[in-house]
């Protein structure tokens, strides 16, 4: 079985590798628009299976593993921030408040298509103008959803409490990766 990462994230390829695991890298390219009639809460799960569905037609030994992460509050997405103005509203909007991480996650097979997201509840204390500064400026934030990134200085320091796996809100719920590549 060969294992093919549709990834470009670094903290997608360390989970994946540390679960023990022997994959190529892949890039797809398609455009991840969520239609308004997808909810909030299968967002994940939709973008997972596009970028899966972009994938040109596996081999029979090949096992394609694809991810989206989004970060939500109130029933409306994060994305990644467009720039530096873009990742500070995000994050003064997230200050001192709970909101959610979904990451989706596709796992297929040339006749075989397994799609699951985990959600994760996140807590922020509250962030000040100036620690979004320090932490924007020397951390970049901008291909993250939500602005941040968990394993970060900013998470390291201002995430109250979560509920739900770590490794979801990083990118990869490896429970459910592992769970699906073992029976496979």
């Amino acid at each position: 079985m060969k294992i093919l990462l549709a990834s470009q994230s670094p903290r997608r390829k360390e989970l994946l590798s540390n679960l023990g695991f022997e994959f190529e890298v892949v890039k797809i390219d398609c455009e991840e628009i969520v239609p308004e009639h997808i909810k909030v809460g299968e967002s994940a799960a939709y973008l997972s299976e596009l970028k899966a569905d972009a994938f040109r037609k596996l081999e029979k030994d090949e096992v394609l593993l694809t991810a989206d992460t989004v970060v939500a509050f109130d029933n409306h997405l994060l994305g990644k921030p467009k720039d530096e103005d873009d990742a500070k509203k995000m994050l003064q909007f997230l200050s001192g408040k709970i909101h959610q991480v979904y990451t989706g996650i596709t796992v297929k097979t040339l006749d075989k298509t397994i799609t699951e997201t985990d959600v994760a509840n996140v807590e922020f204390d509250d962030i000040t103008n100036e620690e979004i500064s320090y932490y924007i400026q020397n951390y970049k934030p901008f291909d993250k959803a939500g602005s941040y990134g968990i394993q970060e200085w900013l998470g390291m320091v201002k995430i109250k409490r979560i509920e739900g796996s770590f490794y979801t809100i990083m990118g990869l719920p490896t429970h459910l990766v592992y769970k699906i590549l073992k029976e496979i």
